[in-house]
């Protein structure tokens, strides 16, 4: 009964497109956020081609300032990013996947300095910001023509800090991320070593109340955190410590149960923790680590207990790989190497995991985000 189930949970792309009586897509959409210190301009668009891995360039939307990281609402007909400036601002844009054309909408204040991380709830009423600099998470709502309003709301730990002098002197949020039935808000602090929980009501003047917390090892540093498929687990990567720390989730709430290293045996170099991205078919984490390592670190997930176990480090073949995607069938991990300018594509074996360098390279300004999503 359980090998039926697994096999049922990993042919569940499969099934959802039977259903809509919709062909297997032959390619998808690569968004590329980046910073614009260097030669990137703004946004970039790459088709994917699933049988190959191989990525073609479509567009781009030049004068946007910093789009670090962005989010593509669920209808595929906007995007959102963050300008991860001191004064910091949100963008909205129109998207449309067939030509990958960008154009922008309008752009807000993101009531906060240097914003860093952006989602949008599926109803697309309100996109929530994670001001790096300053702290704290906004809400800004989302007007019906796709275009954002004025901020509606802020939240903050007025209160800590964590053992890290230079880096946790007060509070740093990373991540503001919905829990999947977006009940809840969650939004990782690097610098007071927490997971914030806040109550979502999405119809309110103040959508987030009830404030409590979930706390780390001092000195972790929480940068993002990833879902197992079945929703009973959460898998946070500390940027700091550069461990995967796994809890038990249910209805808001968090049980830690496991720690387990990004490091190889015996490794004391400089390391920063960045993406955390599960498999589609939920059998395999992985998780990049930037600066002295430069590496994807994959676990196979125990589908039982969602206890992880190490299978494989792959180097990326650059600098800080501050991003990577998984194709939406799981064929090939895409990788954003922002310190040398590059994406990499790696085949991945779907029985063990592992990834294998498949040559394709392309060249890009400061790869920071990647998102894909349908080209239709």
């Amino acid at each position: 009964m359980k090998k039926v189930l697994l096999i049922i949970a990993m042919l569940s792309p499969l099934f959802n497109y039977a259903q809509d009586k919709k062909p297997i897509p032959k390619s998808f959409d690569l968004v590329v956020g980046t910073y614009t210190t260097g030669t990137s301009k703004g946004i970039m668009v790459y088709r994917f081609y699933t049988q190959s891995g191989k990525l073609a360039y479509l567009s781009q939307i030049d004068g946007v300032t910093n789009p670090s990281y962005l989010t593509i609402s669920k209808n595929n007909k906007f995007i959102y990013a963050v300008n991860e400036v001191t004064k910091g601002e949100v963008s909205a844009f129109s998207f449309d996947a067939k030509t990958g054309k960008i154009d922008f909408i309008n752009k807000q204040s993101s009531l906060g300095a240097d914003p860093c991380y952006i989602a949008v709830d599926k109803a697309q009423k309100n996109v929530f910001v994670a001001n790096y600099s300053s702290g704290q998470v906004a809400v800004l709502p989302v007007n019906k023509d796709g275009s954002l309003g004025n901020g509606i709301e802020t939240v903050r730990n007025e209160e800590g800090k964590g053992p890290n002098k230079e880096r946790q002197e007060g509070p740093h949020a990373h991540m503001s991320i919905l829990s999947p039935d977006e009940k809840y808000l969650f939004y990782n602090d690097l610098g007071t070593d927490r997971i914030n929980i806040y109550r979502y009501r999405a119809g309110k003047a103040s959508p987030l109340t009830d404030p409590t917390f979930v706390s780390v090892t001092p000195g972790e540093g929480p940068r993002h955190l990833e879902y197992s498929l079945d929703k009973k687990h959460v898998y946070l990567a500390t940027e700091m410590g550069s461990n995967v720390f796994v809890f038990d989730y249910d209805n808001g709430k968090f049980k830690q149960k496991q720690v387990i290293t990004l490091l190889p045996d015996g490794f004391t170099g400089k390391t920063a923790a960045a993406a955390i991205h599960l498999s589609p078919d939920g059998r395999f984490l992985y998780v990049s680590n930037r600066l002295e390592t430069n590496e994807i670190i994959c676990y196979a997930v125990n589908q039982e207990t969602g206890g992880l176990t190490f299978v494989s480090r792959q180097p990326t073949y650059g600098k800080n790989p501050r991003d990577f995607a998984i194709d939406p069938w799981g064929n090939y991990l895409v990788v954003a190497n922002q310190g040398s300018d590059s994406m990499f594509v790696f085949k991945i074996d779907q029985n063990t995991g592992k990834l294998t360098q498949t040559g394709i390279k392309i060249d890009i300004g400061n790869p920071v985000c990647l998102k894909f999503t349908a080209a239709e």
